[in-house]
């Protein structure tokens, strides 16, 4: 019997949520995974390890997912990886764009089993998944299970988080600030508290204006803190 081939995928997304949710799902395909937070990172990866596919997240730090996306289609060693784009924003102007820039396939957050495992048949072949523990669609009890895994890791790692923020609030570091609410907004959707997701908005969009309301910003950033311990408290 032939040796069915170890898959190698790199996953490049600056959330701590998505890396480890889609780790676990890699693991029950039995495919090897490297994971990195950004697209410099992501280039640097994808040459030394060479990749059977590579997971991108679009909004990342330092290198974002179009200039990787760009970069990688000009190497001769990888411009012939599939590449599927994950991305929060799937409107018909946002995926041309991805496409253009050398994606085959963008699929939205928060992600679907299914979707991915549908995304990755029609790139690799469905042979190259042939030693795959478990296809289609999750049952309720696994849905429940992992989203309830994905909130534990989230909680237990937002403290790191906060502490972020507060630096960013009392040095009035706004690049800080929305670099780590950036991340929250993303795994608001995984985890799937919207409301989590529609404050961190909100954040950025304070952010992104010429004059900071710094009084307003940090209004915004305890209720991100309120909303969190609320989730603690549900939760546990």
């Amino acid at each position: 019997m032939s040796q069915i081939k170890t898959i190698k995928v790199l996953v490049v997304d600056d959330s701590d949520v998505i890396l480890y949710s889609l780790k676990n799902f890699f693991k029950e395909y039995n495919f090897d995974v490297v994971t990195c937070r950004d697209g410099l990172e992501g280039i640097q990866r994808a040459i030394e390890y060479k990749p059977d596919l590579i997971l991108l997240d679009l909004v990342m730090p330092n290198v974002d997912g179009i200039k990787m996306l760009k970069v990688i289609k000009l190497i001769d060693l990888l411009n012939k990886i599939p590449v599927i784009v994950i991305s929060a924003n799937t409107n018909k102007s946002n995926v041309m764009a991805v496409i253009e820039a050398g994606a085959d396939r963008v699929i939205s957050k928060p992600l679907k089993k299914e979707i991915i495992v549908k995304a990755i048949n029609e790139l690799l072949g469905k042979d190259m998944i042939l030693e795959a523990k478990k296809e289609g669609h999750f049952t309720e009890s696994e849905t429940t299970e992992m989203v309830h895994q994905l909130r534990t890791f989230f909680i237990k790692s937002f403290n790191q988080k906060k502490k972020y923020i507060l630096n960013g609030l009392q040095t009035r570091n706004d690049d800080l600030i929305r670099a780590v609410v950036h991340e929250i907004k993303g795994s608001g959707g995984s985890i799937r508290f919207p409301m989590l997701t529609n404050v961190s908005e909100e954040v950025e969009k304070l952010l992104s204006k010429n004059v900071l309301d710094w009084d307003l910003i940090e209004s915004k950033c305890n209720q991100i803190f309120s909303l969190v311990e609320e989730l603690k408290t549900t939760h546990y």
